[in-house]
C-alpha cells in the first residue's frame, strides 16, 4: 500500500508543527500499519525533497483546505523539483466533515450546538485566512452557506484574517444586525499561527471563540478519505498506461 506523503505548508510558529504532528497521531491511529510521512513547503523540515527519497510509492495529500496557488502551483512545483512523480489528493474543502469539525470546536468553546434553538438565535463568523485566488474564496463562502442551511443558524458571515476583508469585527456587526442574538467566531483555519491569533484578537466582542479545527478527528478521518480517493484513481489509470 502506498504511503501518505502529507504536505502541510509549514510556519515558524512552533504549534502549527506540533499541530501537524498531532493530526498524524490521529491518521496513523485509524490506519494501523499505513506509512505516514510529513513534508512541509516553508519554514519547516523536513521539505519535500528530503521526505519523497526514501519513499517507493505514496500518495500526497496536501493539508490545505481550499484549492488556492499552494493546491494549484506550489505542491506540484515542489514535487516535481523533488523528481517525484507521485499522485496528489484533493485539498481537504468542501466536506461535511469539516462542519462536523468546526461543530465539535464550537461545542467545545462551551456552545450547546445540539441545541436548535440554540442554532437558531446565534450567527456565527467563519473566520478564514483570505485568498488572492477568487475560486478559493468562492469555496469559503460556499462552505458558509452550507454550514447556515445544515445547521440552521441564525446567520453565517464569512471573514477574513488578511486581505481586503470584511473582517471579523465587520462580520460580528452584520451578524447582529441580522437579529443573532448571540455570536460566535469560527476559525476556518488548521493549524494555530499568526493569522489565527489576529482572530481571536479581533473577536473580543464575540460570545464564544472556537479554536482551531487542529487535529480535530473529522480532519484526519479526511485526510485519510482524500487519500483513498486519489489512491483509487491512480490505481483505475494503471491498466490504461500499461496498455
Amino acid at each position: 500500500m502506498p504511503a501518505l506523503l502529507l504536505i502541510a505548508h509549514g510556519s515558524r510558529d512552533p504549534r502549527h508543527a506540533a499541530t501537524v504532528a498531532a493530526l498524524v497521531d490521529g491518521v496513523r491511529a485509524r490506519r494501523p500499519g499505513l506509512d505516514v510521512a510529513t513534508a512541509y513547503l516553508d519554514h519547516c523540515a523536513p521539505r519535500i525533497p528530503q521526505v519523497v527519497g526514501r519513499l517507493d510509492d505514496a500518495v500526497a495529500v496536501p493539508l490545505l483546505l481550499n484549492r488556492a496557488f499552494h493546491a494549484k502551483h506550489d505542491i506540484p512545483a515542489a514535487l516535481r523539483a523533488a523528481g517525484a512523480r507521485l499522485p496528489v489528493a484533493d485539498v481537504l474543502g468542501p466536506s461535511p466533515l469539516l462542519l462536523a469539525a468546526l461543530d465539535r470546536r464550537l461545542a467545545e468553546a462551551g456552545l450547546d450546538v445540539a441545541s436548535s434553538a440554540v442554532r437558531a438565535r446565534t450567527g456565527v463568523v467563519l473566520a478564514a485566512a483570505g485568498s488572492s485566488d477568487p475560486a478559493a474564496d468562492a469555496a469559503t463562502r460556499a462552505t458558509a452557506a452550507a454550514w447556515r442551511r445544515t445547521r440552521g443558524w441564525a446567520a453565517v458571515e464569512v471573514a477574513y484574517a488578511a486581505g481586503s476583508g470584511p473582517y471579523v469585527p465587520d462580520a460580528l456587526a452584520a451578524l447582529r444586525a441580522a437579529g443573532a442574538t448571540h455570536t460566535a467566531v469560527a476559525p476556518y483555519l488548521l493549524a494555530p499561527g499568526r493569522l489565527p491569533d489576529r482572530i481571536a484578537s479581533s473577536a473580543t466582542d464575540a460570545d464564544t471563540v472556537a479554536d482551531v479545527l487542529g487535529p480535530a478527528p473529522e480532519v484526519a478521518t479526511l485526510l485519510l478519505q482524500r487519500y483513498d480517493q486519489a489512491r483509487t484513481a491512480a490505481e483505475a489509470q494503471l491498466p490504461a498506461l500499461t496498455a
